[in-house]
């Protein structure tokens, strides 16, 4: 069972990484355009963070679906090996 579970926190680090990078670093960018213009627009934080979300999203949908059909497909050929279903 702690393989299983070793795996798929490693997925979720995965998964969650790349797109919980892409917002800090848009962040920090947006913070330090904000402070440099003292402009204090709600919108202007929450715009582009959306759009580079939308972006790594579609950019790297494929390898995430990818990873998470690898790691089911995986789980289940344990549950075959260990007396599950035929």
């Amino acid at each position: 069972m702690g393989e299983v579970t070793g795996e798929a926190l490693w997925l979720a680090v995965q998964l969650a990484g790349p797109p919980l990078l892409a917002m800090l670093v848009v962040g920090v960018l947006i913070s330090v355009v904000q402070a440099l213009t003292q402009i204090q627009e709600s919108t202007l934080a929450f715009l582009p963070k959306l759009v580079v979300m939308g972006l790594v999203l579609v950019l790297l949908g494929p390898m995430m679906a990818g990873a998470m059909r690898g790691y089911t497909e995986r789980l289940f050929d344990r549950v075959v090996a260990a007396g599950g279903a035929p």
